[in-house]
């Protein structure tokens, strides 16, 4: 019996092994489902499509854009935790998910926890964008005007306890100045207003603000990226005045918790494929992006130090979830 025992087992463990080897073999033999937690047409949504055709092609699989909007990121957020771990949906990471561990006390998922880093994408900068009349012509003008000026200075926001007005934020505590708070249902009104001369500042991203500076009805006056970006090569780096300032934006894929390893490994080696390909990489730095290839370990620890960061910042600054 004993015996009888040990071989069913041992025929159940192969059959099992197969089956994995069958799975990771096939995979995937099925379209991929990839969460965006924002609306069509942003700078989120924007980098999710240019990198889900390059998926599609290279998987033989359709990988299908899903927008969940809503909730400050949280609801598609929650969508794909709630997912299948079966390799089969995916979600674009973003500040956004770093912010919210902290600028929502109750959340009811554990982001960093509950779900499996696939890989990194790109990182994008905001941009310290001023009116086009705006008295200071440099970030060291800048500051000394507020300086001169406290609490007198308008900075728009896309809302309260996004990337850009936590850039905003981060600025304030380390240039040691005061700015009042606008926020504004979104960039696209928040930056009709600054070229309308009705608020003085934004740090709005890239690719949301790099066509308004091109037309020049707004100036830029530095960059939020550690260095100076290609996509603006004569705008200097807010770190260049204020030392050790950084707030880019980011962007990358995550799966939910128990996702087959096999699933993640051929995920992320795609997806740094594209970050090496000369035609995405001209696609990325168009939108202003800087590619970040690498392990899932390596994108997993980026977002645990984008949570501890700007867990200071929310708290500094007081943000409130809207």
């Amino acid at each position: 019996m004993r015996f009888l025992q040990k071989m069913a087992a041992g025929l159940f463990m192969t059959f099992a092994l197969a089956g994995i080897a069958s799975a990771q073999a096939d995979y995937p033999n099925k379209p991929i489902r990839w969460i965006v937690a924002y609306p069509p047409g942003g700078s989120t949504d924007v980098t999710a499509r240019l990198m889900a055709q390059w998926l599609s092609a290279r998987l033989g699989q359709q990988v299908i854009v899903d927008n969940r909007a809503g909730g400050g990121n949280n609801i598609g957020t929650e969508a794909a935790i709630r997912s299948a771990p079966d390799g089969y949906t995916i979600f674009l990471v973003n500040p956004a998910n770093a912010i919210n561990a902290t600028l929502y006390p109750k959340l009811p998922f554990n982001f960093l926890e509950d779900m499996t880093p696939v890989g990194g994408i790109i990182r994008v900068p905001n941009v310290m964008t001023v009116r086009k009349d705006f008295p200071a012509k440099t970030v060291a003008e800048f500051i000394d005007y507020a300086k001169k000026n406290p609490g007198k200075v308008n900075m728009a926001s896309s809302g309260s306890g996004t990337s850009v007005h936590l850039s905003g934020e981060l600025f304030k505590s380390m240039a040691g100045i005061d700015m009042k708070h606008i926020p504004y249902k979104g960039a696209g009104p928040a930056t009709t207003d600054l070229i309308a001369g009705q608020v003085d500042v934004i740090f709005d991203n890239m690719p949301s603000i790099i066509g308004h500076i091109r037309n020049g009805t707004v100036r830029p006056l530095g960059v939020t990226s550690a260095q100076r970006s290609p996509a603006l090569p004569d705008v200097q780096a807010i770190a260049e005045t204020v030392p050790g300032y950084e707030a880019s934006a980011w962007f990358g894929v995550s799966a939910p918790k128990g996702t087959p390893a096999y699933a993640i490994e051929r995920l992320n080696r795609e997806i740094n494929a594209a970050l090496n390909d000369p035609g995405m990489k001209e696609k990325l730095a168009n939108l202003g992006g800087v590619p970040i290839p690498g392990t899932p370990e390596q994108f997993w620890q980026l977002q645990r130090m984008e949570t501890e960061k700007w867990a200071k910042t929310v708290q500094f600054s007081g943000a409130k979830a809207e």
